[in-house]
């Protein structure tokens, strides 16, 4: 199963080096173990402009997320999880 957040749900990230390391979800801290696979989008530049990098990444407690970084707000959110 999926769920699917839409909105995406606000989340705190923690960044070194250019490397994703964890994120904060609810109470939990949840280490990023290895991305699978990232991607950028940049659409709608002519009304409502989404610029975005999504990143589809696992966790070390086995979670496979998507995530992403809103580069017009600056902000992380958590968009996906799989079951």
């Amino acid at each position: 199963m999926t769920y699917l957040w839409m909105p995406a749900l606000r989340i705190e990230m923690w960044v070194e080096a250019g490397l994703l390391q964890c994120f904060k979800w609810g109470e939990r801290i949840h280490n990023v173990q290895w991305v699978a696979l990232h991607w950028r989008i940049d659409v709608e530049w002519w009304e409502q402009r989404i610029w975005r990098h999504y990143y589809k990444l696992v966790t070390d407690t086995g979670l496979l997320v998507v995530v992403f970084y809103d580069l017009l707000t600056e902000a992380w959110y958590l968009q996906q999880l799989y079951d």
